[in-house]
């Protein structure tokens, strides 16, 4: 039914209006007490078997949603709604900014894929940290927040510009991620280097504690398919030597070639951050170096090209204890998390693997 009103409607739409609307429809859907209750029960059922814990909380499921979708915070019970175990909100930055100009989001639907060049378009980490604070949760679910450099801020002052959102925005997170890799946004990507990356990390760990006294707020960051083995490597070993809790593992990519790409190739050369289907490899590549480097002493979140249950629990065999999507809600809509969940589940059952917790990093043990 989806596929259908997708065709006749979001796919003769503009993409970024589409998801203005669609996101609309659902924060209406979840303001209806009876509507959401409604909602909740047909499109996110428990399965007991993958009650998850990560990063010290509890969740319903390793499923969640990736940060890009609600950038300001205003749909978190909406998407908890659809079936997402967690909700990561963001990017947001420092100061408000309008992102890239319009046209800036690009639909690849025979390669189930999307180019973005949004370029952290969000309120701003003030206006997100009030609207946390004035929350009243309707649904359960954990909230991450996803934090990035402002535009305006020049490189060198951008640890100081990350210091700002995470004192604004840690009182309010379930979990902080630090976001270096967006390819849209200049200078950015230079922050994933050691040398730039352990003084920012460190730098917001400790804006982090000071902020936050009851309690730890769990700390990653999140990561490109496009980085050389070795700095996978070093980014590793950098999360292991300052006690991060998280790594994601990935961003969206650069690359257009190697990728098979059957769009045309006008839209193909867009510039921007491609994700979906054709990231799926890489992603899942990057995911194993990385289990196979940190094991269990880092928590690995998979995303990039999750389309469905098996891809999901091959991230799962591959070292990730969470898992996170979106772009392919565009193209498999509400019923999308419920979808993988049941899936996810028929997989544990019939594995060797008692809990979901047995399963992570399985397949990479066992090359070993």
């Amino acid at each position: 039914m989806y596929k259908i009103f997708f065709n006749l409607v979001f796919r003769r739409m503009d993409p970024e209006a589409a998801h203005h609307l669609a996101f609309r429809w659902i924060r209406l859907a979840a303001r209806v007490p009876v509507l959401r209750t409604f909602l909740a029960a047909a499109l996110a059922p428990r399965h007991r078997e993958l009650r998850t814990e990560a990063l010290g909380l509890r969740m319903h499921g390793p499923f969640g949603l990736a940060a890009g979708f609600d950038k300001n915070a205003v749909a978190i019970d909406g998407m908890a709604m659809l079936g997402f175990d967690h909700v990561e909100i963001g990017t947001v930055t420092g100061q408000p900014q309008p992102g890239n100009p319009k046209k800036r989001l690009f639909r690849l639907v025979p390669d189930r894929a999307l180019i973005n060049r949004m370029g952290f378009n969000n309120e701003g980490s003030l206006a997100v940290a009030a609207r946390l604070a004035s929350r009243e949760a309707v649904f359960r679910t954990v909230v991450g927040v996803n934090i990035g450099k402002t535009k305006a801020v020049a490189e060198a002052d951008a640890v100081a510009d990350y210091v700002t959102s995470t004192e604004r925005l840690a009182p309010h997170a379930d979990y902080l991620v630090v976001n270096v890799s967006s390819p849209n946004t200049p200078g950015l990507r230079d922050l994933q280097a050691t040398e730039a990356l352990r003084p920012l990390l460190t730098a917001v760990r400790e804006a982090a504690d000071l902020t936050v006294t009851a309690r730890r707020v769990p700390l990653l960051v999140k990561i490109a398919p496009d980085l050389a083995d070795e700095d996978i490597d070093a980014v590793a070993d950098l999360a292991v030597e300052l006690g991060l809790d998280g790594i994601i593992a990935t961003n969206t990519t650069i690359a257009r070639e190697g990728l098979g790409l059957a769009s045309e190739p006008a839209l193909v050369q867009e510039t921007g951050g491609l994700s979906g289907a054709p990231l799926k490899e890489r992603s899942l590549e990057v995911l194993r170096r990385l289990y196979a480097r940190v094991g269990d002493r880092v928590t690995l979140v998979g995303v990039g090209g999750v389309e469905n249950a098996e891809d999901a629990w091959q991230r799962v065999l591959a070292g990730a204890t969470l898992v996170q999507g979106y772009s392919a809600f565009v193209y498999e809509g509400p019923f999308w998390a419920r979808s993988v969940h049941k899936g996810l589940a028929a997989r544990l059952r019939t594995s060797p693997y008692a809990t979901l917790a047995d399963a992570v990093g399985a397949d990479v043990r066992k090359a070993a």
